[in-house]
């Protein structure tokens, strides 16, 4: 069974499902000669701890790394501009991310279900929050969204049951169905009369005005 590899400086690309499931994969080595990791790249390579990806990778694709339950911490260069709908879905130990200002979306389940994910940097280049985005994120106490953002997808934070609360810049124009749903906790900080503040009202989760600075 395969616990490490060195992928040699010749590859560019890693390709779809390549190490898919090699569950005692427990180091790898990315060159900084691969510019994208492949569809599924590395799901369900359940004893990965931490991975380094270099500053060459552009594109991160659908699921690469979901799945990788022991998966701690990643860095995403700032070169990375997509990261592919699920790509960290189900990494149950990732605690903290950085997504670089390089990035202009949060994909289709990004980080679904990521429990232990405590804490994370949305850049202010990213614009659109999709569908499932956060979902299940049961660890999530805050998150900052940046006022380029103009779309929170249906179910983007549902399930995050420790998220206090989170301030909706006026930016927002549309937010999906259900984008906050059983998150008990929750208290919208948002504009009075902005999209954030009558989607509050409509669907009776508690919102204020932010304190002025």
């Amino acid at each position: 069974s395969l616990v490490s590899i060195t992928i040699p400086s010749s590859v560019t690309e890693i390709g779809e499902g390549t190490f898919a499931r090699c569950g005692s994969l427990g180091s790898i080595t990315i060159p900084s000669s691969v510019t994208k990791i492949g569809k599924a790249a590395f799901i369900g390579c359940g004893s990965v701890s931490s991975i380094t990806i270099p500053s060459s990778v552009t594109e991160i694709g659908v699921g690469a790394f979901a799945g990788c339950g022991t998966l701690e911490s990643i860095t995403i260069p700032s070169s990375v501009t997509e990261i592919g709908a699920a790509a960290f879905s189900d990494c149950g130990s990732l605690e903290s991310i950085t997504i670089p200002p390089s990035v202009t979306k949060i994909g289709d389940g990004t980080f679904m279900g990521c429990g232990s994910l405590a804490s994370i940097t949305i850049p202010p280049s990213v614009t659109k929050i999709e569908r499932g985005a956060f979902l299940g994120c049961s660890s999530l106490a805050s998150i900052t969204i940046p006022p380029s953002v103009t779309k929170i997808g249906e179910g983007a934070f549902m399930g995050c049951g420790s998220l206090a609360n989170i301030t909706i810049p006026a930016s927002v124009t549309q937010i999906g169905s259900q984008a906050f749903k059983g998150c008990p906790k929750l208290t919208l900080i948002a504009d009075r009369g902005s999209t954030a503040w009558k989607y509050a009202e409509k669907f009776k989760i508690p919102v204020r005005e932010p304190e002025e600075q």
